[in-house]
């Protein structure tokens, strides 16, 4: 299986600081602020946009591991973009260098490692649990 993914591809996420996306609402705080889980929710996806262009119908990836620190908060109304960077490709396996910016700078970073899957041999594998 050769999808011919090359290290140094790069994909950029967006999104708006909502109150849905806050640590109050997650639960996993007590303050409006961007919370972690939603920070490595665009992480992830950014590292899934990254690769998915070079997969074809059949294939997907998952998430693995997520090594990240938060390192700044953010608060409602304001814009983050988190940028993924694929480092390293080892078979299926994908690392990603992940960075995360509001608009006064860095406020994550990290790497996140996601394996390449056939989607309907997964499901399948999955449904018979």
């Amino acid at each position: 299986m050769d999808f011919n993914i090359k290290t140094g591809i790069t994909y950029t996420a967006t999104q708006v600081v909502e109150k849905k996306d806050t640590a109050a609402e997650y639960g996993s705080g007590l303050v409006e602020v961007f919370a972690t889980p939603a920070m490595i929710t665009l992480m992830e996806n950014a590292a899934l946009k990254t690769v998915l262009p070079y997969l074809g119908n059949e294939h997907n990836t998952v998430g693995f591991e997520v090594n990240i620190r938060h390192l700044k908060p953010t608060p409602v109304g304001m814009k983050v973009e988190c940028t993924a960077t694929l480092i390293e490709v080892d078979g299926k396996k994908l690392v990603f260098s992940v960075v995360a910016n509001d608009e006064e700078g860095k406020i994550g970073e990290g790497t996140h490692i996601r394996y390449i899957i056939n989607s309907k041999k997964f499901m399948n594998k999955l449904n018979q649990k």
